[in-house]
């Protein structure tokens, strides 16, 4: 099984002032382990610094913020080219879904994810076989 995790999933795995979902972030990550195939996107990476190193409180340092993406480097990384963009640009109007959430989308069904592990898309929400679950309901 693939599963693919979304930005916040990840950041929330490491939120010290979240615990709940700090606890099931990290519950729902352990599982997919467990389980198979844990993907993301290199934009996943891009956004999971930016977050953590301007939105956290306290922010990631730095360095702490390098080394929990040597971690998330470890999973299978997706990167993106001019196809990948263009497909996200489809997916965008036909799901009407926002740029950044189409970019993810895109990504998890280039990974022939099974699961797409978010909680900025509907839980239950199937694309083909791609089912949204947010591990926070």
């Amino acid at each position: 099984m693939i599963t693919f995790f979304d930005t916040n999933i990840f950041v929330y795995a490491i939120d010290e002032s979240e615990s709940i979902k700090r606890r099931k972030a990290t519950a729902r990550l352990e599982q997919a382990r467990a389980q198979g195939t844990v993907a993301l996107s290199a934009q996943v990476l891009h956004e999971f610094y930016n977050v953590t190193r301007s939105k956290l409180k306290p922010p990631l340092s730095h360095d702490q913020a390098a080394q929990a993406i040597s971690y998330l480097c470890e999973f299978s990384v997706l990167g993106s080219s001019a196809s990948s963009v263009q497909a996200a640009l489809v997916l965008k109007e036909q799901h009407q879904t926002s740029w950044w959430d189409a970019l993810i989308l895109e990504a998890a069904l280039r990974a022939d994810a099974d699961v797409l592990v978010s909680e900025d898309f509907s839980h239950g929400q199937r694309f083909g076989k791609l089912v949204v679950e947010n591990p926070f309901l």
